[in-house]
């Protein structure tokens, strides 16, 4: 009975309770979302704030500031948190336009902004699918492509299905588009390249259009005939029903916001260089020491487009030149001739490079050495047939294409240097005497004694190269050899003609690059004591099935090794691969001849569609290069491999087995061939690291602000989180 009786009690006191309690329930949770949602705490240099849309804070969208202000345009990017908040630090004086740009949505009303202020930005929802689909990276819109079926291959030619015969494989058609041909000049789905320009002409077909396209400017002669390397009508067919489709309003899928790690870059951008100019790479620091050079200068190279190295001084937000030269004025221009008028330029020139400087890279000394063109291509006496140069004796060489460069920033003096093999990409290797390897040498690779060079001031002495020959025989060092056309003879090593494109020389002291073509390959070169005479080298091809396809991946572009000797490379197929050739079975003897250590390989899809209909592994992507952060510039570990991301507009970093997408949203039309990083303090956490980058494609005009637009220098760094000053 008095349990019974108690009832009552117990009901009305409760019936109190739960109002109080879900008062100070609720009272917690207001204090604790006011909490997560509170101004911003920014310091004299910063500008932060909230972002809100109609449902409340935008998480994962891009918060860019601008200025005009200071001696080269300059902004600054950002992205929100989960509670849409935004901390741009670290800006220098200036008066800044701010707004947001992000998945979703169209950009947001541009606000004035100043250092040291707090300004909460409202985003603006699209209106609709197309137009927010306007700021989708290039490659979702290049994964429309109806790409032609496997059961079209071997192409039968004009009289057959359009596509030629020496196309075997649909691997080999994509491998011609995105890593042979166009996307290794540009990108392809960026608005200048996925719609029509009216300013073409009237045509009665898109087809026509596409064909007069393909013949504008200075690159009209290599786009037309790369067309007919591949079959005219199937290539002008692909391509008009491509623009024709999303003329008729198809739209690609929906990127995914950043994410995670992804919201704590901070890009910072400089302009450089002029509007008609195009940049290939960048260069910050020593490779093998990324403390060199500390805060100082960056250097870029313009290949064809002029004759000078732009030059941009983070500190001071200076951009200048430093005038190249070659050593024989009869050495002919680059740059070709306008083949038809540019919807852009018009019948302007707008290239005129007789050096046609490629890749830079810093030596321990801060000098800056580049591949450059210095002459004409017939080649001096010293290197031919006859001459007393061991390299020559061993393997005379009649041409070379580009050669070599050096500029010393404290003498101001810049220095071009003839080589008899030709260049492409170099970069040290950890040894005494900073001997400088390269690659573009076609049936030889050649290196650069750097050390004897500045002592002696020998051009001559300093140099050397070798054939490329394989340990066919199998007893660890090199003899006579077989030619490449020549029958294999088991006594003997054999001469292969598969020349490297990249060129990364490993901490062991082996040289490895990339061979480009189907299936392609990665070449390790071990020098021995004396490489004239000595190196040796190993040789292996991505893994093909019975029918000659791909097992998965295909076709590298650049590649780079890891301070573990593992080699990384992007694949035209739309993947990273790595190469560990510790895990191979056979490295040399009869077998070891390519298809020889499938195991050895490891693929990783990067991140964007496939195309449209193709069931096969890979994407849309097709990184231009690898480039392996080996001492952690990044902030992203130690031995991270990144790829170029071009079809992605970003640079994409492969942290622990999955992809970190650094996404640069301003201007649209993102693509780099190169990066560099750098540790300008190493105390002093993120801000003392950065990765460099700059706009590398051959067609800045179509880029977000169209002709006039010049390249861009980007610096990327990662905060511990989104709001870290």
């Amino acid at each position: 009975m008095k349990k019974n009786q108690s009832l009552p009690f117990v009901k009305k006191a409760t019936s109190y309770l739960f109002p109080v309690m879900f008062v100070l329930i609720s009272s917690v949770l207001i204090a604790t979302c006011k909490t997560e949602t509170k101004e911003v705490s920014t310091g004299t240099n910063d500008i932060g704030g909230t972002v809100t849309g109609p449902n409340g804070p935008e998480a994962g969208v891009w918060v860019i500031a601008e200025t005009y202000d200071l001696p080269t345009r300059f902004a600054k990017i950002v992205v929100t948190n989960d509670s849409g908040q935004y901390l741009i630090p670290e800006l220098p004086a200036a008066n800044y336009k701010i707004w947001v740009r992000g998945y979703g949505l169209i950009d947001s009303e541009k606000k004035d902004a100043k250092p040291g202020s707090n300004i909460d930005l409202t985003a603006v929802i699209a209106p609709s699918e197309k137009e927010a689909a306007q700021y989708y990276p290039a490659g979702y819109w290049f994964s429309l492509l109806n790409v032609p079926d496997k059961s079209k291959f071997p192409g039968t030619g004009p009289d057959g299905n359009g596509i030629s015969p020496n196309i075997k494989v649909q691997a080999d058609f994509l491998r011609s588009i995105k890593s042979g041909t166009c996307l290794a000049c540009h990108a392809l789905g960026t608005k200048g390249t996925r719609e029509l320009p009216s300013s073409l002409g009237k045509f009665t077909s898109s087809m026509m259009a596409w064909e007069r396209r393909l013949q504008s400017g200075q690159a009209g002669g290599q786009m037309t005939s790369s067309m007919m390397t591949f079959g005219r009508e199937q290539m002008l067919g692909m391509f008009a029903d491509w623009t024709d489709r999303i003329a008729q309003g198809e739209l690609p899928s929906k990127p995914q916001r950043p994410q995670g790690v992804e919201r704590n870059v901070v890009i910072s951008q400089w302009d450089w260089a002029d509007p008609k100019a195009y940049l290939h790479d960048v260069v910050s620091t020593d490779r093998r020491d990324p403390t060199i050079n500390a805060n100082g200068p960056v250097y870029g190279a313009t290949e064809l487009s002029t004759d000078y190295l732009p030059v941009l001084d983070p500190m001071s937000n200076q951009i200048s030149q430093v005038p190249l030269s070659v050593l024989d004025p009869n050495t002919p221009s680059a740059s070709g001739d306008v083949v038809q008028r540019s919807a852009y330029w018009g019948d302007t020139a707008i290239w005129n490079s007789k050096t046609n400087v490629h890749n830079p890279m810093f030596d321990k000394e801060g000098r800056v050495w580049i591949t450059t063109t210095v002459r004409p291509t017939d080649n001096p006496d010293f290197c031919r047939e006859g001459s007393d140069h061991p390299s020559a004796k061993a393997f005379p060489v009649d041409k070379s294409y580009r050669q070599l460069g050096v500029y010393d920033p404290k003498t101001k003096k810049y220095t071009p240097i003839n080589t008899c093999f030709s260049t492409h990409h170099l970069m040290f290797a950890e040894d005494a005497n900073n001997t400088l390897w390269t690659s573009g040498g076609g049936q030889v690779i050649g290196w650069f004694d750097t050390k004897k060079y500045l002592e002696t001031g020998d051009e001559k002495e300093a140099q050397g190269w070798t054939p490329i020959i394989l340990d066919f025989n199998g007893n660890g060092k090199r003899d006579a050899y077989t030619e490449p056309d020549a029958p294999d003879d088991p006594k003997k090593d054999k001469r292969i003609t598969k020349g490297l494109y990249a060129c990364s020389p490993a901490p062991d002291g082996s040289v490895w690059g990339s061979s480009l073509g189907y299936p392609g390959a990665l070449v390790r070169l071990n020098p021995g004591s004396n490489p004239t005479e000595t190196a040796l080298a190993e040789y292996f091809e991505l893994p093909l099935n019975e029918k000659g396809e791909p097992i998965e991946g295909f076709s590298p572009r650049g590649m780079d090794v890891d301070r573990n000797g593992v080699a990384w490379v992007a694949l035209a197929s739309g993947h990273l691969a790595s190469f560990d050739p510790r895990k191979c079975k056979t490295r040399n003897g009869p077998t070891a001849t390519g298809q020889h250590c499938a195991e050895g390989w490891t693929f990783y899809t990067e991140p964007l569609p496939q195309f449209k209909g193709l069931n096969i592994p890979g994407s849309a992507e097709s990184s231009y290069y690898t480039w392996v952060d080996q001492f952690n510039t990044s902030g992203l570990g130690e031995n991270t491999p990144i790829n170029t991301g071009n079809e992605s507009e970003a640079l994409l970093a492969l942290k622990d087995g999955k992809w970190v997408v650094l996404r640069v949203p301003y201007p649209l039309g993102f693509y780099t061939k190169w990066m560099d990083g750098r540790i300008d303090d190493p105390n002093a956490g993120w801000k003392g690291r950065g990765l460099w980058a700059t706009i590398s494609t051959r067609a800045p005009f179509h880029m977000e602000g169209g002709k006039g637009t010049p390249s861009k220098v980007f610096k990327f760094q990662m905060r511990p989180d989104p709001l870290a000053r």
